[in-house]
């Protein structure tokens, strides 16, 4: 199921970057674009999800920010760099691992071919 997702999710990634025509706007515009293009595919999503972090019992003030999650399945984290840095990767993995999801996709729309900006991340698939 979540690479079925994940195969949409990236058509409709291509299709913003197309669409605007490669990088250089901010994160937000992207991942609103993102966020559109998926609902008129026909996917549910949450943009913007937060989630509470507990630790040993306790809520902890901060909770997690999901920039998107589709159909329950997959999290999406959105950047607009010229380059993807290993934490990013490292962020999303614990995402996955706090929330048990199973796959998550790093999209870098600051990239000038879409595909060079995207990164499976998995969490026992």
């Amino acid at each position: 199921m979540e690479n079925e997702i994940s195969h949409e999710i990236i058509g409709a990634a291509i299709e913003v970057h197309r669409t605007f025509g490669g990088p250089g706007l901010l994160e937000r515009v992207y991942e609103t674009a993102l966020c559109h293009e998926l609902t008129l595919r026909g996917l549910k999503l949450q943009q913007q999800l937060v989630v509470p972090v507990k630790y040993k019992g306790i809520a902890i003030q901060d909770p997690l920010c999901l920039d998107i999650l589709v159909e329950d399945k997959v999290i999406i984290e959105v950047k607009a760099t010229e380059n993807t840095h290993p934490v990013h990767q490292a962020q999303l993995r614990t995402y996955l691992k706090m929330t048990n999801i199973r796959l998550g996709l790093l999209m870098n729309f600051g990239k000038t071919c879409i595909k060079d900006g995207i990164h499976r991340v998995v969490n026992g698939l």
